[in-house]
């Protein structure tokens, strides 16, 4: 492709924050995900970009590695660079794993059972009873054009008073509405990361939020979960180059492991974001589903100022196709999020925050159901994995909808290849990873009805003799060359 031309649409792609290596690489990504670059076209020898760009050529290459990582590129000697002919780029992560659930979600195979969204697989009856409450309320409204950025002030009101109900202290100001949870660390992470900074994250952990990070061009730091989760501390496995811009961390009904965090770790680890004055999102998505019944007080209740900010949702309580979110964070980061959001969307849905207001009035009647047919199927799904493949080991969950398998041996990768050819899709452990550990790991949803489990396993374990057998037979037999 003409290099003149791509030079044009990289635009002012070095007047940002960060390594210059970094922002380029993120303008190009951009790029290719917008489909200006689309798969197989051919990108500028990294001497001619460089020349052009008025950079050293190291700037160049470091982009087109980083690319290539992604899977983005592909770079081979006698062919230069072109853009990669795969996936939908954004179900791709710098390991070359891909994300299950964006995969799964923009491309969904037919004819496979998928356990790799954990989400209730049907709205509840009260979802229905909520929209029809919403449509009076909407029929009543005067003197409203429906653009509410920071959300609809009822909702914002209906927010604060559940977490002071949990036992946090907020104000409607200090809530912003969200599309979703997803768009709330999208938000947040556009707020407070620029290219090259660093997010620290437990290990494993949500791979759509290792997505989010990546896009915004951040390097992510994994922290061991059992330490962040025991003690209450981040530790990164590598050295960091100053403060992280950011900390992400799902204490309550934790997304792969079922864990809750401690009181203790919890104080300790709110007072650190406080004294470091490093920002820290507390994932509160799945919160409502601690088996025990109790919701643990949120990060935010241990410390004061702006630096503990916390992201809820309704797609986990209620169903994913509802798609309200938000922010509870200090007015002024409030403030500041909501002019952030009104550059890309003036607003969410008013019918939707409407019918979240409804049901924010019934929450814990619907969170007593949700947590009794989600106990019954976390059970079912232990059993039949003991039924059937009893050398596979999983903890009991403490809450969430999702268990975290270990395999006895052999690639997760590998074996979910397998899998879903047998007509069922399951997330291996490296997709939880931003460094692409975890190779013996499977995380499985119990949130589909018991006979849908059932039939699952029977599936999983079929592809499992067959993984197994595969790999005995290949080490009784070693190829000789």
């Amino acid at each position: 492709m003409d290099v003149e031309r791509i030079v044009a649409w990289l635009g002012r792609w070095a007047s940002g924050r960060g390594p210059l290596y970094l922002l380029l690489a993120v303008r190009l990504r951009a790029l290719i995900d917008d489909g200006l670059l689309p798969p197989g076209s051919a990108l500028p020898p990294d001497r001619v970009l460089a020349r052009r760009l008025a950079v050293g050529r190291g700037t160049v290459v470091a982009a087109y590695d980083l690319l290539q990582q992604e899977g983005r590129l592909v770079r081979r000697q006698g062919s230069g660079t072109r853009v990669a002919d795969a996936e939908l780029p954004a179900t791709r992560q710098a390991d070359g794993v891909a994300n299950p659930l964006l995969l799964h979600v923009l491309d969904p195979p037919d004819g496979v059972t998928l356990l790799t969204c954990a989400a209730p697989v049907e709205p509840p009856p009260e979802l229905i009873e909520a929209y029809q409450a919403a449509v009076q309320r909407l029929s009543r409204i005067r003197h409203d054009i429906g653009y509410h950025p920071a959300g609809h002030p009822e909702l914002r009101r209906a927010l604060a008073a559940h977490h002071r109900r949990r036992g946090l202290p907020t104000e409607p100001d200090q809530i912003l509405v969200t599309t979703g949870g997803q768009q709330a660390l999208s938000l947040i992470t556009a707020l407070l990361v620029t290219p090259g900074g660093t997010v620290r994250t437990e290990t494993p952990t949500y791979p759509s939020a290792i997505e989010i990070f990546r896009d915004a061009g951040a390097l992510v730091s994994p922290c061991d979960l059992a330490e962040a989760h025991d003690r209450g501390v981040l530790s990164p496995r590598e050295p960091e180059v100053g403060r992280p811009a950011l900390a992400y961390v799902i204490p309550t009904a934790h997304n792969p492991t079922g864990l809750v965090m401690p009181p203790a770790a919890r104080r300790r680890l709110a007072g650190w974001a406080a004294e470091s004055d490093t920002p820290l999102i507390d994932d509160q998505v799945p919160a409502d589903l601690c088996f025990d019944g109790d919701t643990p007080l949120p990060l935010a209740a241990y410390a004061k100022g702006e630096q503990l900010i916390t992201v809820g949702s309704l797609s986990k309580l209620i169903w994913g196709g509802l798609r309200v979110g938000w922010i509870r964070a200090a007015a002024p980061v409030v403030s500041r999020l909501a002019r952030l959001r009104a550059i890309h969307d003036l607003g969410g849905e008013v019918l939707a925050q409407l019918a979240a207001v409804a049901l924010l009035d019934r929450v814990e009647e619907i969170r007593r159901d949700r947590i009794a047919i989600l106990r019954r199927r976390h059970d079912h799904l232990r059993a039949e994995l003991a039924r059937r493949l009893p050398t596979w080991s999983c903890d009991p969950a403490h809450g969430g909808q999702t268990l975290w398998v270990r395999l006895p041996r052999g690639d997760a990768s590998a074996y979910s290849q397998l899998a879903a050819r047998h007509g069922v899709a399951v997330p291996p452990g490296p997709a939880f990873d931003s460094a692409g550990d975890h190779a013996d790991r499977l995380r499985l949803p119990f949130t589909h009805p018991e006979a849908e489990l059932t039939r699952s396993v029977a599936r999983l374990a079929a592809a499992w003799a067959e993984y197994d057998g595969t790999r005995r037979r290949a080490a009784l037999h070693p190829m000789v060359v």
